[in-house]
């Protein structure tokens, strides 16, 4: 398992939202959350199954986060062990503790959504 460096974790801490951009889908760029918890960097999809990038994180395929004029190449690998998704989810709780949304992605049925990223090499 790679990780990022800390320069990367460092600016994904605090940002709010990323765009990410999937290699099968290269021209749509989706607003997502994303929390580091104990050096990993996590995200979901708040709309479970169904969401495209999701989709295609879980099935290989490779994608770019865009943050502040930065792209980052990254990878995915479930995280759906006990031990990740409740990392993951006190993440989410603590970062977007004041957002009217972050119950949505702390329902049940959206924790086995949970990926870890990773960069690409």
């Amino acid at each position: 398992m790679a990780s990022f460096d800390t320069e990367t974790l460092r600016l994904l801490e605090p940002v709010q939202e990323v765009e990410i951009r999937t290699e099968k889908h290269p021209r749509a760029a989706v607003p997502i959350w994303v929390v580091v918890a104990g050096g990993d960097v996590y995200v979901r999809s708040v709309r479970g199954e169904k969401g495209r990038w999701y989709q295609d994180l879980k099935a290989g395929s490779p994608a770019t986060l865009e943050i502040r004029g930065r792209r980052i190449q990254i990878q995915s690998a479930s995280a759906t062990d006990a031990g990740s998704v409740e990392r993951a989810s006190q993440a989410f709780l603590s970062k977007y503790r004041g957002s009217p949304y972050v119950a949505s992605i702390l329902r049940t049925e959206i924790l086995p959504t949970t990926l870890r990223l990773e960069p690409r090499p």
